[in-house]
This record gives C-alpha cells, structure tokens and sequence, in this order.
C-alpha cells in the first residue's frame, strides 16, 4: 500500500486495486493538469464544436492525450473514454473503463477565468464507479473519491476529507449551468426556478466537475444542469457521493457503448445535495 492507506483501509482485498485505480487517477489527472498550467493565451488554437459557444483548444488536445497515455502504460487492458478522442478499446479488455474529460471547463479556460480542471473517473464492468479524481491547476485543488471510502481534497500540501453541504445552513447556493442553444436555454431556466426553490442564490461558474466537487466540499448547497456529457460528471458525482451528498446520474448507456441518443441526454439531469432537501 501506499500515500493513500488511511483512504483505502477497511476495504479489505478490494483496497489493493482500488488504490491501484486511485493512484492511476491521481497521476492521470495530474498529467493533464501540468498541460493545462502551460496555458498560453496567445497560441491557444480555438476552434468551434457543433454548437456556437462549444469550444475546444489545442490544450484540451494535448492534456488528453497526456491522461491516455498515463492510464494506459499503467492499465493497458483498461478501456477509455475521452471527450476527443472517442473510446480506446484494447484486444483483451479487463472490465475497467475510465472516461476522461481533459479540459472541463473551456471557455473559462480561453478567457483566463480560473474555474477550469482535469476529470477522471474509471467504472467497473457493471458500470459502478470506482474512483473520481478532479484537478483544478489554477485553483490549486485536487479532489478525489474511493466508492465505499469516503471523498478528499488536497489544498496547500494538505489533505481534508470532505463532509457535503453543511445541514440546515440559511442563505443556500445552488450552482447550475446553461445549454448553449437558446431556446433549449429558455426551457432550462423554467425548470431551474422550480428546483431552486429551497434555495437562496445561485453560482454559475462554468464547470460541471467543480460545482459537483464544490457540493461536496460544502461551497455549494445542491447542483442540478440538464443535457451534460458523461465525461462532464463522471468524477464529480462520485466525489459528491462519497461526501455524504444525495447525487442522482442520468440514467443512458455509457459512452463507450456508441453515440448516446442526443434527446435522450438532452433530457436527462444531474443533481446533488444536501440530503432531505427536496430535488
């Protein structure tokens, strides 16, 4: 065992591969992260995806490439998702799929914003996620998660377990985020107004893996977005999860399993909160 027993004791033979799995992330998502503290915002290549406002950068190319190449020299019979490059499939698969998204978090990225990280989180074959890692080089955090183990944030040179949203606490935040596409944008805001009822305000900060990591770090009270990838929540739900948070996943197929039909997941919701709070 290694730096991680205190997070993986009391698992019991499961630990072995768990913290195998969770020093695969750990490295991954680092990986990407020092990519991304290269920022350069004058050779950023920024092109456009199918909606206007979906951007990607020469970055996000180069961190995931970085996190593939850390997952498989370590796992090479793992499978991997990532948001460019599609699915990596190897000849004799072990039942461990991660799916990665290397820049969550874009345009913040390219307008110098600092709420942008590295998100990798790997399942088991029946689609139990395992472990989450998220790493947010401009804030200097990074979070993880063990299923059955609890979640942690390492700040400063320092690692805090994290506890979820704080009970009863006036004065809710409620973070979210908006499709691109205006009249889908419109419907959103209907819906979001009913489910920010039991809520104060709201924070709208341009990531779905760090407003889920920011419930579970107690910053934000609950989190709800319609129509996100998997890649965009695949870490940050478990870190939710394993603090204590209430966290309901989209319910499609998995990424890997082919293209996931675009109104099925336009449709569906991710959520996390303070439990007893009503969705």
């Amino acid at each position: 065992m290694g730096r991680h027993d205190d997070v993986l004791e009391g698992l019991g033979p499961s630990g072995h591969e768990l913290e195998e799995l969770l020093d695969t992330a750990l490295a991954a998502a680092a990986a990407g992260a020092e990519v991304l503290r290269g920022r350069d915002g004058a050779h950023l290549d920024v092109s456009g995806k199918a909606e206007e406002g979906d951007w990607v950068t020469r970055f996000d190319v180069a961190a995931e490439q970085a996190v593939l190449r850390t997952i498989l020299d370590r796992r090479p019979h793992d499978t991997v998702t990532g948001e460019e490059s599609g699915t990596h499939r190897p000849d004799a698969p072990s039942g461990i799929r991660w799916s990665v998204d290397p820049l969550d978090g874009t345009t913040n990225f390219i307008r110098d914003i600092v709420y942008y990280c590295t998100s990798v989180a790997a399942s088991d074959a029946e689609g139990n996620w395992l472990v989450g890692v998220v790493d947010a080089p401009a804030l200097g955090r990074t979070y993880y998660a063990v299923r059955g183990a609890g979640a942690w944030v390492e700040r400063d040179g320092a690692s805090r377990r994290l506890s979820g949203p704080v009970p009863d606490r006036p004065g809710r935040l409620y973070g979210t985020g908006f499709a691109y596409d205006p009249e889908r944008r419109e419907r959103q805001i209907d819906t979001f107004l009913r489910t920010m009822r039991q809520y104060t305000d709201m924070r709208r900060l341009g990531s779905a893996a760090l407003d889920l990591c920011m419930v579970a770090e107690g910053t934000l009270d609950g989190y709800a977005e319609q129509g996100l990838h998997e890649h965009d929540w695949a870490a940050g739900a478990l870190i939710a999860e394993e603090s204590g948070a209430l966290v309901e996943r989209p319910d499609l197929p998995p990424a890997a399993d082919g293209p996931v039909p675009v109104a099925a997941r336009l449709a569906e919701w991710i959520t996390a909160r303070e439990r007893g709070i009503p969705g």
